[in-house]
């Protein structure tokens, strides 16, 4: 092939890297974490209102409003993180580090949707979620992303608090109040954060070592990732009862609840035990997904036949 040849492929190639598609929008809002996220602030919604309360028009601005700060975040989150993406094999094709949609675009992309969530919340639902929201945004953008995600250890306990707002923003989107339930659904969401994330950090623990970022299993190794992940699972146990014990669920969600946080406990043990940590680590991770999805369906059903009846 001829160099001139050669630089026409070239040129085009990066034509082609530079060119955006509605999908890179889309994509740069991190959709999954978006959809895990609004699930929970159903059920907190949900928790609240039953079927005697339900309003149909105030879920649905509050889970606009959620969805829009929630994807302002993580469009700035990936703006933010341009220059560490490339060293990760999950985030290297992310469109703003390729260059498919320009820095500043996604900057000015992530401050509009997260103000649009915000006016969304304050105006259309109320002052509390708003204020919710905010405090869920501030802690992924400012406290996470742009602070502890690069200098500490506990950037994923930490980060966590952000996770676990939405399903309070579904109960103070009904109530209007952060009450002992209101806690008990942050509680249940934060503990189990980081047995989820460390089992992802095990997994790629070479990418974050990599690119430079101080997870746990990189800076304090497997023994003490595993201790951590154990602790929080068994913290998790009492924290997901609690919701019982405030009148929230009833007996179809303690004896559920239970058991899905047994099982936890019991895992988190095995990996004292394990021979491929890596193996352990995947199988932790897809529970902690089994995990979620679980808890959260249960309070849904157990909320549904309580009301209903």
């Amino acid at each position: 092939m001829s160099r001139s040849a050669e630089r026409v492929l070239a040129s085009q190639s990066l034509m082609d890297v530079g060119k955006s598609t509605w999908r890179d929008y889309y994509e740069v809002t991190k959709p999954g974490i978006n959809k895990s996220n609004l699930l929970a602030t159903f059920t907190g919604f949900w928790l609240a209102s039953g079927f005697q309360h339900f309003d149909f028009l105030n879920l649905l601005w509050t889970l606009l409003g959620t969805a829009l700060v929630i994807a302002g975040g993580c469009v700035l989150n990936n703006f933010y993180d341009r220059d560490i993406d490339p060293k990760m094999n999950r985030t290297e094709t992310r469109a703003v580090p390729e260059g498919r949609i320009k820095p500043m675009v996604a900057l000015w992309y992530g401050i509009f949707l997260s103000l649009a969530g915000f006016i969304v919340l304050g105006v259309l639902v109320n002052a509390a979620s708003a204020f919710l929201g905010f405090v869920g945004f501030f802690v992924y953008v400012m406290i996470y992303t742009m602070w502890l995600k690069r200098t500490s250890v506990w950037n994923t306990v930490v980060g966590g608090v952000s996770g676990a707002v939405p399903p309070m923003i579904g109960w103070v989107a009904v109530t209007e109040r952060i009450d002992l339930t209101a806690w008990a659904l942050f509680l249940v969401l934060f503990m189990w954060q980081p047995p989820h994330f460390f089992a992802l950090a095990m997994r790629r623990v070479e990418e974050y070592r990599a690119a430079g970022i101080p997870m746990l299993p990189v800076i304090k190794g497997f023994a003490e990732t595993k201790i951590q992940m154990l602790l929080f699972a068994l913290l998790l146990l009492p924290s997901s009862l609690l919701l019982f014990f405030t009148g929230a669920s009833g007996w179809v969600y303690l004896t559920a609840a239970t058991i899905l946080g047994v099982v936890y406990i019991i895992l988190s043990i095995k990996g004292f035990y394990a021979k491929d940590d890596i193996a352990w680590a995947k199988m932790m991770f897809i529970y902690s997904l089994i995990y979620l999805m679980g808890i959260l369906l249960v309070m849904v059903i157990d909320k549904g036949i309580t009301s209903f009846y």
